[in-house]
């Protein structure tokens, strides 16, 4: 089985990228400098900043790196103090066993704690970047008007941050004990603040690097309120932060956060913020089959030496795919001192059918969390089918888990009943294996016409199920996936696009268009596929059923999602409001 998280070993020639963002955070002249590592959900970010950071390890420069997950801090009171109060303390731990260097750590910790407290994060990151807040609401000051700024006063503002119900004794409090005459300044507290960050950093005479990871999987205003944190030290020195994100989602959150923003401000916002952005690029046939490839080498235990090898072999053979052809199995295993040679390279070759069609799908697109659970799986349903005694060839598994993720569960459904119906042979599966051409349309089921160039491709992966009794492994499936939960696998933004389209009650919705922009298109029959089970249990459809303005405008959304719709639409009770519904969807055809 393959762990979800990030790798620190690079499986898709990602290291180039690293290699690029190393680059330009160790170039002294271009600090503080702030780059984006762009893309969709699953696509390798996190890897990537993995890889960012070993790279810097090798460096003759000594660097202080920084690690943040911002879903981490998810529930925190905070979410900018969770940010700063982190910095702080690495650079506290960094100081230790220098009184000097800890005294200054230990002030600007300080500052830190000023001003998280002043609520100045906003007001004071424009103060000092030049930005605009779009309307950001200003924090009131009233109460600590009487506060001192006094670097000698022995008031410690650590002990105010406890339940905002403390506030108002807060305040007479300290009226007692600070001098009158003094006057709490914002400008001034920011100005301190970065003067404290600068000796600090100059004390230390190491560049700080901070990763900021998992930001989109944040609530809109936890994901802007990081961002107002990094703002405060964009134009710090010797300073960099790599922020992990998908960028339409932080563009999405802007409005949450600066009420009344416009399209061109959420643009302007995060082209300002972040200076330098790296797109991760979508892996193609090569990169999916390296993958797949490295993946069953881990899963295999392949030893340290040999699978190092494979891994160089395979990364020279992408560096150079613009010029060459990629390296064969064959030749990747030669020379390599391993058990079961034959074994290994037989999955290796499955691996290699499969990479066309997980590169391609419209549902998959070589996404490498996805293709992961995939791979998960099949490992789960081979291991299930020992258990029960079950003589089922992994590669046979590997293509139904395929069909079952790229088609979705109305087509799968559609595909078991064929199963169950003809004896566990399906006549359309040999048609589809033995024609070389484009079936007719009209010969396939409804549930089967929204992708029927991957059907095409499918039906040529190996082995084939001619002749083939599926009843087992049909079983098998369902017994493993209960049918409605196939493609579970969804990302956070594509559940909360799920629930919102079943709670949308009118045809048209800003809230449901600003969700699905934020999925990713792949995952759009996964949602479409939820929608229909959710109908599927309701007996009598109304137009006030939840989930039918939903399904409609994803239906009117997506071709795939349409075909969809319009199958399981057209088995439901016949209503005249539906039958509009149907004909307008197929006159969008």
């Amino acid at each position: 089985m393959w762990s979800d998280k990030e790798s620190k070993i690079d499986f898709l020639n990602f290291n180039e990228i690293a290699e690029s963002i190393k680059d330009l955070i160790t170039e002294r002249e271009l600090m503080p400098i702030s780059v984006g590592v762009f893309g969709d959900w699953g696509a390798g970010k996190s890897t990537i900043l993995e890889l960012t950071a070993n790279a810097l390890e090798k460096e003759e420069q000594e660097y202080i790196q920084i690690h943040f997950d911002a879903w981490t801090f998810q529930g925190y009171d905070d979410a900018k103090a969770a940010l700063l109060e982190t910095i702080a303390a690495h650079l506290v731990k960094a100081a230790e066993g220098d009184e000097k260097l800890l005294a200054k750590a230990l002030d600007f910790a300080k500052r830190i704690d000023k001003v998280r407290f002043m609520g100045l994060m906003a007001e004071g990151a424009a103060t000092i970047s030049g930005m605009p807040t779009f309307g950001a609401i200003q924090s009131l000051f009233g109460w600590a008007s009487d506060a001192t700024d006094d670097e000698e006063s022995t008031f410690e503002l650590s002990d105010l941050q406890k339940d905002t119900k403390e506030l108002g004794k807060v305040s007479k409090k300290t009226k007692g004990i600070v001098k009158a005459k003094k006057r709490f300044s914002p400008p001034k507290e920011i100005s301190e603040f970065r003067k404290s960050y600068t000796s600090l950093l100059r004390a230390f005479d190491k560049p700080v690097i901070v990763y900021v990871d998992n930001l989109d999987r944040c609530l809109p205003e936890n994901t802007i309120s990081t961002l107002e944190a990094i703002r405060l030290f964009l134009f710090m020195p010797n300073t960099a932060f790599v922020v992990a994100a998908d960028p339409d989602m932080i563009r999405l959150a802007i409005p949450h956060f600066h009420k009344g923003a416009s399209a061109r401000h959420q643009t302007d916002y995060l082209d300002k913020l972040i200076q330098i952005p790296v797109h991760v690029p979508k892996p193609g046939v090569a990169e999916v089959r390296a993958y797949l490839i490295m993946l069953i080498a881990q899963d295999r235990k392949v030893p340290e030496k040999e699978f190092v090898r494979l891994r160089e072999r395979l990364e020279e053979s992408l560096k150079f795919s613009w010029k060459q052809a990629q390296i064969s199995v064959d030749d990747l295993l030669e020379e390599c001192e391993l058990d079961a040679v034959a074994e290994l390279r037989e999955e290796f070759k499955i691996a290699e059918q499969m990479a066309l069609i997980l590169a391609e799908s419209a549902n998959i697109n070589g996404n490498p969390r996805i293709v992961k659970r995939l791979l998960n799986q099949i490992k789960m349903r081979k291991r299930t089918a020992h258990r029960r005694g079950m003589q089922l060839d992994e590669r046979t598994i590997t293509k139904l888990v395929i069909f079952e993720r790229c088609m979705g569960v109305q087509a799968t459904n559609k595909l078991y009943e064929l199963i169950d119906t003809e004896s566990g042979q399906p006549a359309l599966i040999a048609e589809l294996e033995n024609n070389d051409k484009e079936l007719k349309e009209n010969v396939l089921p409804d549930e089967w016409k929204h992708d029927q160039p991957f059907l095409a491709k499918w039906s040529k992966l190996q082995p084939k199920f001619t002749g083939i009794d599926l009843t087992a492994a049909a079983y098998l499936s369902r017994q493993n996936i209960p049918m409605g939960a196939v493609n579970s696998v969804i990302s956070g933004a594509a559940q909360a696009l799920l629930e919102g389209l079943i709670k949308q009650k009118i045809k048209g919705s800003k809230a449901s268009d600003a969700l699905l922009e934020k999925t990713a298109s792949e995952e759009y029959v996964s949602v479409m596929d939820a929608l229909v089970d959710h109908l599927r249990q309701i007996e009598d459809w109304q137009r006030e059923t939840p989930g039918i303005y939903g399904a409609w405008k994803l239906a009117g959304h997506d071709d795939r999602c349409r075909d969809i719709f319009l199958a399981a639409a057209k088995k439901a009770p016949k209503k005249r409001w539906l039958s509009l519904i149907i004909k307008e969807l197929e006159g969008a055809k």
